[in-house]
């Protein structure tokens, strides 16, 4: 369990020989959920208990993780591990499936990168603000990725996506991700600013 950020080992006990005042909750679990922050992992018994609670920090941590390790790093055996098997997917253009996601990842030219910017947290979700770049497209996209966390993994996808501006192209004169515009060789018109459902 965690109590202010550190780890408090005997935050949680139980009766295994109580005293016959207690013998009645005998193997119940006892501790004082207003006083600590998270719980992590307990496993108790044979089949044992797995209860997984991580704290906001920890979501986004997940989150950075596994975005760079599948866009940047292209290592989709660690990748496995931050995607449920039964990953849900809202984007309109890509089918539900980690392994959907892992082959338009493969078919993506390797000159892909991928950053985050502004991340948040509550509950199981988490929003990252970020910006995919060199993938063969004639933009830069700008999303915002909604994921929501099950057991420690990415289980549901949502994003909203936006071309990204020049300097010539902002109507408001700030730029959409970072403190630099892009460039873009031969691109004259007005950026699309109709959001798609179609991000990693």
């Amino acid at each position: 369990m965690v109590r202010c950020g550190a780890i408090a080992e005997y935050a949680i006990w139980t009766y295994e020989k109580p005293y016959e005042a207690v013998a009645s909750i005998k193997e119940y679990l006892a501790f004082y959920p207003s006083r600590i922050d998270a719980i992590e992992v307990i496993s108790i018994g044979a089949e044992g208990i797995n209860m997984l609670k991580t704290t906001p920090e920890q979501n986004k941590a997940l989150v950075l993780e596994a975005f760079d390790t599948l866009f940047n790093k292209r290592d989709y055996a660690a990748a496995q591990q931050f995607w449920s098997p039964d990953y849900i997917q809202h984007s309109a253009h890509i089918a539900p499936g980690r392994d959907v996601l892992f082959d338009l990842i493969k078919n993506i030219p390797p000159t892909l990168k991928y950053e985050s910017g502004t991340i948040l947290a509550e509950g199981d979700f988490v929003i990252v603000h970020g910006r995919f770049s060199d993938f063969g497209a004639a933009v830069n996209w700008i999303a915002a990725d909604i994921v929501r966390l099950e057991a420690g993994k990415l289980a549901e996808h949502w994003d909203v996506i936006q071309d990204e501006a020049t300097k010539e192209q902002s109507e408001s004169g700030a730029t959409m991700f970072g403190t630099t515009f892009p460039t873009y060789a031969g691109k004259k018109n007005k950026s699309r600013r109709v959001a798609t459902n179609d991000s990693p």
